[in-house]
């Protein structure tokens, strides 16, 4: 409470509010300069299937773009997981850009029996956020027979996909 002229207490509430409201506005300058994308935020660059091919180490368990179309389609038979899970619906392309050629897994569904034609066509321009897995760190890939191969074999580097969008003509 504070006094005012005449002698009334008057509660602190104006104060209280203008020293509440600094610490929100600078927030929210904030929150709107990340979600404008003003500076904060830009989308990331895609990476060319050479520059991965050429260095595949550097890549290895990273998460980038690259754009190309997509070549061979392979739906995969059910397959199991080391913890036991079977997984369906998975499938494998090839992404074909001008530089090269770059084999990527789309994991299926896990534990959910299902079937699910895979969601690219042969030919269609696709942008593919994947993890690049490289040779020689173990683990294993995917191969278009629907088997595990080892990772520790010289040339086999994938591209693990987490999310695939149409690229506009």
């Amino acid at each position: 409470m504070i006094e005012t002229k005449n002698g009334r207490m008057q509660p602190m509430i104006r104060e209280t509010f203008q020293s509440a409201q600094r610490p929100c506005a600078g927030l929210l300058i904030c929150l709107t300069l990340l979600f404008s994308g003003v500076g904060l935020v830009s989308a990331q660059e895609a990476v060319t299937v050479q520059e991965v091919l050429a260095d595949p180490a550097l890549f290895h368990l990273r998460q980038i773009t690259l754009r190309g179309t997509v070549r061979n389609v392979q739906p995969l038979d059910p397959y199991e997981i080391p913890a036991g899970s079977t997984c369906y619906g998975g499938y494998l392309f090839n992404l074909e850009d001008d530089t090269a050629t770059l084999s990527v897994a789309v994991p299926g569904l896990c534990g959910v029996p299902m079937v699910k034609d895979p969601d690219v066509e042969d030919g269609a321009r696709v942008a593919v956020d994947a993890t690049i897995q490289a040779p020689s760190h173990g683990g294993y890939a995917l191969s278009f027979k629907g088997a595990k191969i080892a990772m520790d074999q010289e040339g086999v580097v994938q591209a693990i996909a987490n999310r695939i969008s149409p690229l506009a003509e």
